[in-house]
């Protein structure tokens, strides 16, 4: 099972559409998870066409972003439970924040709003930001994800745009 991961996209505010090899990896995913801030629906419908998508609804979503999609959700896929939800306050916290709201902690944490990557192994959990797609001002650039799942084994990564 391999899960296209992205988040803090802001389309159209950031840019007019994700960068090309976004959509050259993601073609290649069983599952696409948008970890919230869409900003705009199309880009959902657009992703739809790659991959069954998943999402969550984040701070700057627009109301039929909010409408459609929750603030968080648990599901299962290649036998990993996998919890996503956007985050909320001071980007050096929001890891802390997001664990706060599983309990019991799912396998995989999935989770943006800091726009900073993430890709680190807790207690058992995998803490996963892809980071922004569109905008990279608050990291070393624009970068997305994705996590393999075969068996017990993960394989997770950033990937720069």
């Amino acid at each position: 099972m391999k899960i296209g991961v992205i988040s803090d996209t802001h389309i159209p505010v950031n840019a007019s559409k994700l960068p090309k090899k976004v959509y050259d990896h993601f073609r290649q995913c069983d599952l696409i998870v948008h970890a919230g801030d869409v900003v705009e629906e199309s880009l959902i419908t657009e992703l739809e066409t790659l991959a069954e998508t998943k999402a969550v609804q984040g701070n700057m979503d627009s109301l039929g972003i909010k409408k459609r999609f929750p603030k968080k959700i648990l599901f299962k896929a290649g036998g990993k439970s996998i919890g996503v939800i956007h985050g909320s306050g001071h980007p050096l916290k929001v890891m802390d924040v997001v664990a706060a709201e599983f309990s019991p902690k799912p396998d995989i944490i999935i989770f943006g709003h800091s726009h900073l990557p993430v890709n680190e192994m807790r207690k058992g959990v995998l803490f996963f930001n892809p980071g922004s797609a569109t905008d990279g001002s608050c990291s070393k650039g624009c970068s997305f994800g994705t996590i393999e799942i075969d068996g017990d084994d993960m394989k997770a990564e950033i990937i720069g745009c």
